[in-house]
């Protein structure tokens, strides 16, 4: 029976022993993955630095480029706006000319531009004394 515990107990010992070293590689197995852990946050901390510089820098442009559509589209619709009234003024223009020139508008037009012509009778002269003009002598 001794030699059954002596054997139960060396069997514990080995066990106990493999269990002491298992548990000193899961400590140093620990250790190491705490370190890559540490070292991967360390990379994401500097790849998010990077993604929020980098987002900043984009929203900045962003900005910028919409300012100038801004600007372009003001200033596209100012020129048009000029265009605009061009082009109503040279319409307003060819309607005025288009009514003078044709024949309702000249009718109208005429007395405006054209003085009447005076009408004068001629009256006959009637002479104040009858005398000849041979009788006369200078």
């Amino acid at each position: 029976m001794e030699n059954i515990n002596t054997a139960i107990i060396e069997r514990l010992e080995r066990v106990v022993d493999s269990l002491q070293d298992n548990s000193v590689k899961m400590g140093q197995l620990l250790a190491v993955h705490n370190e890559k852990l540490d070292k991967q946050d360390k990379i994401d901390e500097v790849l998010f630095e990077k993604l929020d510089t980098l987002n900043r820098d984009f929203n900045r442009e962003t900005e910028q480029i919409k300012k100038g559509c801004e600007r372009d589209i003001r200033k596209v619709d100012d020129r048009l706006r000029v265009m605009e009234k061009k082009m109503w003024s040279i319409f307003g223009a060819l309607g005025i000319i288009s009514f003078v020139v044709s024949p309702m508008g000249q009718r109208f037009m005429r007395p405006l531009l054209t003085q009447r012509e005076a009408t004068a009778i001629v009256v006959p002269s009637v002479p104040l004394v009858d005398v000849d003009r041979q009788s006369i002598r200078i």
